[in-house]
């Protein structure tokens, strides 16, 4: 009863993914008499994994598949396999597993050319790797300036797109695929190289790169593919352009797994543990919603550092999870932080910090986050967790955000949209440990929310004083003029840069006194942080 149960399951989820996705991988045929249920039943299994998954499926997960017997076995599996990639498993909803589908069902509907979407090579990348993160596109190809790193001059070109992705694990930062449609029919095929794109490469004496109009190089050369060795970029190269293409037909990497595992089965993991450092910070979004950004900080001396590309590279890889005080997950986080340098300035990149933040949107209440992290070369892992209290920010009283002091602080630009460490219009970095270098810049952020309104300017009226202290004693007192600080209704923002270079080494207090001055009750909070100058 229970495997029939399991098999009316698979048969009802295989139908409604197909009518939502237009993804029709397997269609039972109720007129034919003929066909025998256990044949159907194969091919809905066979055709999960050559089609489904194709794309996603790790090998090893491949041949355990193909191990299996039973149907009930096989429907666990299936069940296991998107369970390992649910970013939230706490929730009905596997968001992994409904994004997937939602991708080949784009893939189909966009990529279609001659065959179905899903099996070009746009819709594999775009269902493997997910939407790029900008996308150049020539649909029409055209006149064409080359950039230097292609060799400069004219040409003209068959339709043509890059896409580029910021960050994919396991293949690299700063990745551009090419596809090319040389034959205009609309299906774009990834190029291996810049010239395939050329619509102009056999026409002799047309589509010239610099070298080849100044008579410094041979067309022939670049058509032949010789005497292509000087690249103005790494990733351009032949060698490194098949090993991203190679890279990219792999199953992407089941993040969660392994790290999740080490948090859940004990806060003891090895020898020689990576330290960082952890910090939660909260910003007030609306009445009933709070912006909680989590910090961690590692120093660059905890990585190793090992060569890529001929690039002194570290990378740290992290998982975390956030928990409400009912035990209810609040949200999972997971991501890599990369390290790099010259060769030269390698042993400055040592004694600098690598930080990481991700922001969340909480209720007021209690919290746990539990944060792992691991050296990708060496393996070793750091595991660290911390209760918290988002709070509640009542529209009546006068109250504050976290007081951050920052390593580095200045205001957005366009490039920062959507990106890390940005809190209101500032681009604030934190510094976790709160050690400066003498002659660093100490960045002070704070917000200030429910300022009552002066009727007479219909602006919040708020006098702010900073006050520097050393072992006590008050070494400088400096007062904000309003013209510092930038209003959004009933909220401030104080952000401002502290220098060092003319103060002595050691320990210090910040401490900034806000007073509302509108009406008889008196308003003042006295929010404080420490931090120390070194040589």
């Amino acid at each position: 009863m229970r495997s029939m149960k399991h098999f009316r399951n698979l048969l009802l989820s295989v139908f409604v993914l197909s009518l939502f996705t237009s993804v029709v991988w397997a269609q039972v045929d109720v007129e034919n008499k003929g066909r025998k249920t256990k044949e159907e039943i194969n091919k809905i299994y066979k055709d999960w994994k050559s089609k489904d998954v194709k794309y996603i499926i790790t090998p090893e997960e491949k041949d355990a598949f193909d191990q299996l017997t039973t149907n009930e076995e096989r429907e666990n599996f299936i069940e296991n396999f998107w369970r390992r990639r649910d970013p939230n498993p706490d929730t009905e909803e596997n968001e992994y597993r409904e994004e997937y589908y939602e991708r080949i069902a784009y893939a189909n509907e966009m990529f279609t050319s001659g065959k179905p979407g899903w099996m070009t090579d746009r819709g594999r990348i775009y269902i493997t790797w997910g939407k790029p993160d900008s996308v150049e596109s020539r649909p029409m190809g055209g006149a064409y300036d080359r950039p230097a790193w292609e060799g400069g001059g004219t040409t003209t070109t068959y339709p043509f797109e890059i896409w580029f992705y910021r960050y994919l694990e396991g293949v690299g930062s700063g990745i551009e695929i090419e596809f090319v449609d040389p034959s205009g029919t609309g299906e774009y095929r990834i190029a291996r190289n810049a010239n395939e794109k050329d619509a102009l490469l056999f026409v002799p004496g047309a589509g010239l790169t610099t070298a080849e109009s100044l008579g410094l190089a041979q067309k022939s050369d670049r058509i032949a593919g010789i005497n292509q060795r000087n690249y103005f970029r790494e990733q351009d190269s032949p060698f490194r352009r098949i090993e991203i293409e190679n890279q990219l037909r792999r199953p992407p990497q089941v993040r969660y797994a392994d790290l999740q595992a080490s948090l859940d089965d004990s806060p003891v993991i090895d020898n020689n543990p990576l330290e960082f450092d952890l910090r939660v910070d909260f910003f007030r979004q609306s009445e009933s919603s709070v912006i909680t950004t989590i910090t961690l900080q590692a120093d660059n001396s905890e990585l190793a550092f090992e060569e890529r590309g001929g690039i002194p590279t570290a990378r740290m890889n992290i998982f975390g999870r956030i928990t409400a005080v009912t035990d209810k997950r609040a949200g999972i986080f997971e991501d890599s932080v990369i390290a790099q340098s010259t060769a030269e300035n390698l042993a400055t990149t040592q004694k600098q910090s690598s930080v990481y933040q991700t922001q969340r949107a909480l209720a007021p209440g209690h919290y746990k986050v539990q944060v792992i992290v691991r050296d990708v070369v060496t393996g070793n892992k750091g595991i660290r967790s911390l209760g918290f209290t988002v709070p509640n920010y009542n529209n009546d009283q006068l109250m504050t955000s976290t007081l951050v002091l920052a390593s580095r602080l200045r205001s957005t630009t366009d490039t920062d949209i959507g990106g890390r460490f940005v809190i209101g219009n500032a681009k604030v970095i934190p510094n976790l440990t709160g050690t400066y270098r003498r002659g660093e810049e100490v960045g002070i952020y704070l917000q200030v929310y429910n300022s009552k309104i002066n009727e007479t300017t219909l602006r919040p009226d708020v006098d702010v004083e900073y006050e520097l202290s050393k072992g006590g004693k008050v070494v400088l007192s400096q007062k904000e003029d309003w013209s510092g600080l930038s209003d959004s209704g009933r909220r401030l923002t104080l952000a401002r840069l502290l220098p060092t270079s003319g103060m002595a080494l050691g320990e210090y207090q910040i401490k900034i006194k806000i007073k509302d001055k509108v009406g008889t009750e008196v308003r003042l909070l006295e929010p404080k942080a420490t931090f120390k100058i070194v040589e």
